[in-house]
């Protein structure tokens, strides 16, 4: 063992802990998701069937347009932008707050999701939206994880932001979309 191989190895374990985490916690969504049984008759904040569908609808197109502006102000503070000067701190501020916002909105879709629906892996549609939740949540949490450790690669932070952000298009393309479009999406 040279002087080398003990910091190495703990970098590797602390990347590891990333997916680990991740899939824990996707994990843990699922199992959650797939023990509850389904009630129908659920209501999102005083709305019920179609209702309760078309307010999820506009949560998610919210949660969509707060993704792009997390998206934006990332790239802002990391000045992946071209011709755009450096962000100024309350950049790093307003993009924590739109991110707290964001995984607010989420939770409710998400409870009124299991409690009326469990998870449901037919059809297709139905399959990807209740997976793209799940791994949503685990990436969430590997984010927490990646952007309070310093001893990260720098590469990971916006791999795991892009991957949320592609994550809430998905989400967005199998309910919203799906709505909007007379309870259709392209492709599926």
């Amino acid at each position: 063992m040279t002087g080398t191989d003990g910091p190495r190895t703990r970098r590797t374990a602390r990347l590891a802990a990333v997916p680990v985490l991740a899939l824990a916690v996707a994990g843990a969504v699922y199992l959650i998701a797939r023990s509850v049984t389904p009630d129908y008759t659920t209501g999102l904040f005083g709305q019920h069937l179609d209702d309760a569908v078309r307010l999820k609808a506009w949560l998610a197109t919210v949660i969509l347009a707060l993704a792009g502006a997390q998206l934006l102000l990332a790239l802002w503070m990391y000045r992946r932008i071209p011709g755009v000067s450096a962000a100024p701190p309350a950049v790093a501020r307003v993009h924590r707050v739109t991110g707290v916002v964001l995984f607010l909105c989420t939770v409710p879709i998400a409870v009124h999701c299991i409690q009326t629906y469990g998870l449901e892996l037919t059809p297709a549609r139905a399959a990807v939206h209740a997976l793209s939740a799940c791994f949503f949540y685990g990436a969430f949490a590997a984010k927490v994880l990646v952007v309070r450790s310093a001893r990260l690669p720098g590469w990971l932070l916006p791999l795991v932001g892009g991957l949320l952000v592609a994550t809430i298009v998905l989400l967005w393309y199998t309910s919203a979309l799906w709505f909007f479009n007379g309870y259709q999406s392209p492709g599926f």
